[in-house]
């Protein structure tokens, strides 16, 4: 079981508009590097924050996030009742999709993958579950 608990993630998910700018916004504002963070969501089980983590490796192609910054935003996430409900990343220049990294090192199968696609205009965010090497993609529906 994952830090999100143990559910059955959904085929459509729905985004709110605020978090989708929120995660485009530092993805962005960190490029060409690749951002990344965490989203939370409620107990209801519906995204409710966006928490961005520096990227320690700093590169254009790989992320990992900085283990203190990552430790204190999951720390977080417990005080306020939340869980973990994605894990994000963004492609600067490539299309968002799973790399081979990224699905070697999808350790939270109870949690979604968003990738911010930074390459084309307007940026995409797309939505995965990664469960023991398996890629699905979930419709993503940004919401207000």
């Amino acid at each position: 079981m994952g830090l999100s608990g143990s559910r059955l993630l959904r085929t459509e998910v729905r985004l709110p508009e605020t978090l989708a700018r929120e995660i485009l916004l530092h993805c962005q504002s960190v490029r060409p590097e690749e951002g990344c963070g965490l989203v939370a969501s409620d107990s209801s089980g519906e995204p409710v924050a966006v928490l961005p983590v520096t990227n320690a490796l700093h590169s254009p192609v790989r992320y990992q996030m900085e283990p203190r910054e990552q430790f204190d935003a999951m720390k977080h996430l417990r005080r306020e009742g939340w869980s973990l409900w994605a894990i994000f990343h963004s492609h600067p220049h490539s299309e968002p999709a799973p790399s081979p990294t990224d699905i070697r090192l999808a350790f939270y199968p109870d949690c979604y993958y968003l990738i911010a696609g930074l390459g084309t205009d307007p940026p995409v965010i797309r939505c995965f579950t990664i469960v023991d090497g398996v890629v699905s993609e979930a419709s993503l529906k940004r919401v207000s």
